[in-house]
C-alpha cells in the first residue's frame, strides 16, 4: 500500500485572523456566524 502524505496550507492571514479573535474572547462558533454571515452580505 502506498503511502499518502497530505500537505495542507493555510492562508496566514486567516490563521491571525482566528488567532485574534480567539484572544478576544470569540468562541469558534461565533467566529463561524460571523463568517457565515459575512458570506451572505456579500
Amino acid at each position: 500500500m502506498e503511502k499518502l502524505s497530505v500537505e495542507l496550507k493555510l492562508d496566514y492571514d486567516w490563521v491571525v485572523l482566528i488567532k485574534e479573535a480567539k484572544k478576544i474572547g470569540m468562541t469558534v462558533e461565533e467566529i463561524r456566524l460571523f463568517l457565515q454571515s459575512s458570506k451572505e452580505g456579500a
